[in-house]
């Protein structure tokens, strides 16, 4: 004999179908806040002081390779350090599909300038046009 208390309660509750959006939707923004924190956080590895210019930004949507020089005067391509015989296998390994790549080269002000037109002068010389100095502008 079936006890009919028990089939009278699983009909009046029946799982429930509905699936909750509302903690879902939470999490997603936190880590989307998140996100647009730690991003801009990222984009630059090695800590360099840039000196300061009254040269306009260049605006361009193409993502360069950047190239800085500490205040050690050690080399770094992107995050990984390199010697200065080193730079340009490394650049013509990375831009092999690029023709014209875009190199910014971020020198710390207490490097010398002939210490940083040596690097630049090294990648001109093996062909890379558009190299740029990175430098900040004042406040």
């Amino acid at each position: 004999m079936i006890d009919s208390s028990y089939s009278r309660n699983r009909k009046m509750h029946r799982p429930m179908a509905d699936i909750n959006m509302t903690s879902m939707i939470d999490v997603m923004m936190v880590l989307l806040i998140i996100f647009m924190i730690a991003t801009p956080l990222m984009s630059v590895g090695i800590p360099v002081d840039l000196p300061e210019t009254q040269a306009p930004a260049i605006t361009d949507e193409s993502e360069p390779l950047t190239l800085s020089i500490d205040k050690d005067g050690k080399i770094y391509v992107q995050e990984r350090e390199v010697s200065m015989n080193e730079i340009v296998p490394l650049l013509q390994s990375i831009t092999k599909n690029n023709p014209n790549p875009r190199i910014f080269i971020r020198g710390h002000q207490s490097q010398s300038y002939g210490n940083v037109m040596r690097v630049m002068g090294n990648i001109t010389a093996a062909g890379f046009t558009h190299v740029a100095l990175i430098a900040e502008v004042p406040e």
